[in-house]
């Protein structure tokens, strides 16, 4: 398995939907924090609860974050948040959620802060 992260910044990357069986992969691609931004079950019952991509996460070593965002709308308080773990965990981050356009959006937005 690859991990198909695409790089924002020195900093960030995003990625689609990652499961517990990632984690080692972001560990061995350099990062060092998660943000996951989906919310669980929003994809239906086959997919990765947080809980158990928080428990591989950590097994690996990374810090990790959740921050469940809806897909068309991120609030001024989503994005005030995403803007204090970019600042506040270990670099680089890797952000997902479904499609990694919500952790981009949030990026954008956090920078326009």
């Amino acid at each position: 398995m690859t991990l198909p992260a695409h790089a924002l910044s020195p900093d960030l990357s995003v990625a689609p939907q990652l499961g517990p069986e990632a984690m080692p992969l972001a560990v061995e691609a350099g990062f060092r924090s998660v943000i996951n931004n989906r919310p669980d079950h929003e994809g239906g019952p086959s997919q990765p609860t947080h809980a158990e991509i928080e428990a591989a996460a950590q097994a690996a070593g990374l810090t990790y974050a959740f921050l469940p965002v809806a897909p068309g709308y991120q609030s001024p308080e989503e994005v005030a948040r995403f803007a204090e773990l970019l600042e506040s965990l270990p670099k680089p981050i890797l952000a997902f959620c479904r499609t990694g356009t919500r952790s981009t959006k949030l990026y954008v937005q956090a920078q326009q802060r």
